[in-house]
């Protein structure tokens, strides 16, 4: 049996940092050596994020190498300090003015991301690791999008074959994210960062078909020769244990109500608005449905997106907010649920976004209430038992919808014994398809495989 080949994951996201981001790399790196590639992965030793999960730790086989490397970044509570989410301010003029300074400043001079505080370190730990050990891919995975700027750097310094692994959009997660505020000169800047690193690429990964289509017209744009494809995420049977006996967690409003809940983070980009304004409908057409109601949210949640669940409060419904969780604990709220919301907001190029957590509600075998702009998530979940679409902006639609959803579940309608048809989504059979893509790139790479009296020292 040929001896295993191995990749080189640069992945700033990886465990113990918790959060949907982290598990992409976590289950290729599981599965990729059933199909014959070993992993390493370069990350980062400090990370500067909001949630650590070391339950994920368990799926890091013993084969792999990790690498960690120090970042320069300010530790996440002084971002926290600092975000445009914060209201701790409090009319105070001039603590307020100091805060849009400094993401100002932050926004402009750190580019594309706070996290290329990383690359001084995590260059020379790349380089290093490349010397001591042959590698014959590498991938690089974004966000945060400097990671792919890194593992360009990387390929071209050494000429191992590099795959740019898109986990969202570049355009679309700086037109969105929390406290990014993007001027002229950060978008000229980062439009040649992504220019420089398509042009490094051999490959080009996405996460849904569309997401690829746009990568690929970007990178066609550059001048890069890479082809793109894409690759789902998925979900991972092992996270889904058969035995035992799940019980739905009584949180003070009774287990008898139907449980809508969404497990994740809560901003701009997949707000709860259209869900509260729906709910407030029913409140005066049907109050007496919402009795029989229990709205619950697991995760981080942005200010703005917790005033807009505050407008429940008075309500029938009840409401439960919950923190981060670790992902064995979010996978029990949504085996235990009666259905689980699926959120995007209905903004330019959203219809291409597919969320992570999209195939580990199809495990959980619940009905999936999505509430999207019609699109690519629409097209994987629209046959799935129980599923109901409804766009963001037709609030009726959405009032109807939960009114027949809770008299279902007052009527003993339920999903258990429905068929779901989702093995293609198993995180192995995506590795299995990583497995090929890595073969192919390799093979078909011309330069020499790079070994420790190949790489420059400097």
């Amino acid at each position: 049996m040929p001896s295993p080949r191995r990749v080189l994951f640069v992945s700033y996201l990886f465990p113990p940092v918790g959060g949907v981001g982290v598990h992409r790399v976590t289950k290729f790196v599981k599965y990729l050596p059933e199909f014959g590639w070993e992993s390493s992965v370069l990350t980062v030793s400090n990370p500067s994020v909001p949630l650590l999960d070391d339950s994920l730790n368990k799926d890091i086989p013993a084969g792999t190498i990790i690498r960690r490397a120090k970042t320069y970044e300010p530790g996440y509570a002084l971002k926290k300090a600092v975000s445009g989410s914060q209201q701790s301010s409090q009319g105070n003029w001039i603590l307020k003015q100091a805060k849009g300074l400094a993401r100002k400043a932050g926004n402009t001079l750190l580019q594309p991301d706070s996290q290329v505080l990383w690359h001084h370190h995590a260059y020379r730990a790349g380089l290093k690791l490349l010397r001591e050990i042959p590698h014959d891919v590498i991938i690089a995975t974004g966000p945060p999008f400097s990671s792919l700027i890194l593992g360009a750097k990387l390929a071209r310094k050494t000429g191992v074959p590099l795959i740019l692994d898109y986990r969202d959009e570049w355009d679309i997660s700086n037109a969105y994210w929390e406290n990014k505020g993007q001027g002229k000169f950060a978008n000229w800047m980062q439009n040649r960062q992504q220019a420089k690193a398509l042009q490094a690429a051999n490959r080009i990964l996405a996460t849904t078909p569309s997401s690829a289509a746009a990568i690929g017209t970007t990178a066609i744009n550059a001048g890069s020769q890479a082809h793109a494809t894409y690759i789902y995420n998925g979900f991972d049977p092992d996270d889904y244990p058969t035995s035992g006996t799940l019980t739905k967690k009584d949180y003070g409003n009774g287990t008898h109500r139907f449980r809508l809940s969404f497990i994740g983070t809560l901003w701009n980009l997949n707000s709860i608005e259209p869900v509260v304004r729906a709910i407030e409908l029913l409140s005066v057409t049907h109050p007496q449905l919402l009795e029989e109601c229990e709205v619950l949210l697991a995760g981080r949640r942005m200010e703005d997106q917790d005033a807009i669940v505050d407008r429940l409060n008075g309500l029938s419904v009840a409401v439960t907010r919950l923190p981060f969780v670790e992902h064995r604990e979010a996978i029990e709220l949504m085996r235990t649920s009666d259905a689980l919301l699926m959120l995007n907001s209905d903004l330019p190029k959203t219809k291409r976004i597919v969320n992570a957590k999209t195939f580990e509600y199809m495990a959980a075998e619940r009905p999936i209430f999505v509430v999207a702009p019609e699109g690519d998530v629409w097209d994987l979940v629209r046959h799935l038992p129980g599923t109901r679409l409804c766009e963001p902006r037709n609030i009726n639609v959405i009032a109807s919808e939960l009114a027949l959803a809770i008299e279902e579940q007052r009527c003993g309608i339920n999903y258990q014994d429905a068929h779901w048809d989702i093995q293609k989504y198993h995180r192995k059979a995506l590795a299995e398809q990583l497995a090929n893509l890595l073969n192919e790139t390799r093979n078909t790479d011309e330069s020499p495989l790079y070994s420790e009296n190949s790489i420059p020292n400097h």
